[in-house]
Order: C-alpha cells, then sequence, then structure tokens
C-alpha cells in the first residue's frame, strides 16, 4: 500500500485539498487535523422498521367520541 500526504482545508465542512489532485471515487483516505479540538455533535437519527412489512400495524385509525355534555 503505498501513502502519500496532501494538505486541504474545510469549506462548508467539506474538505478541498490545496492541490490540484483529483481522487478516485471511493478512494479510502484518513484525516490528521493538528492542534484543534473538536465538539462532538449529537445525532438523532429518524427510527426506522427492522421489518418493512409491519408498517400496516402502524396505520393510524381515528375514532370520534360523541361530546360529552356533562362536562
Amino acid at each position: 500500500m503505498s501513502v502519500i500526504t496532501l494538505e486541504g482545508i474545510t469549506e462548508n465542512g467539506q474538505i478541498r485539498l490545496k492541490t490540484n489532485i483529483r481522487l478516485p471515487d471511493n478512494t479510502k483516505v484518513y484525516v490528521l487535523v493538528p492542534g484543534i479540538e473538536v465538539d462532538e455533535i449529537a445525532r438523532v437519527h429518524s427510527p426506522r422498521l427492522q421489518h418493512p412489512e409491519q408498517a400496516s400495524d402502524f396505520d393510524m385509525e381515528i375514532v370520534e367520541e360523541p361530546p360529552d355534555a356533562q362536562l
């Protein structure tokens, strides 16, 4: 495995290399960030069904109750 070192900067969360090198898609890269502390950002992921075929079990059922005159 050959290794090269490239310098870059971040812009809008994307890494832009300072040199005019174009890496092929799906190239594995490792990022080292010297001299900076980064706060971790909490992420809340949307829930997913393990078995999508069970989605019909969660269909909404609307039940209308008659108005209660005694309130």
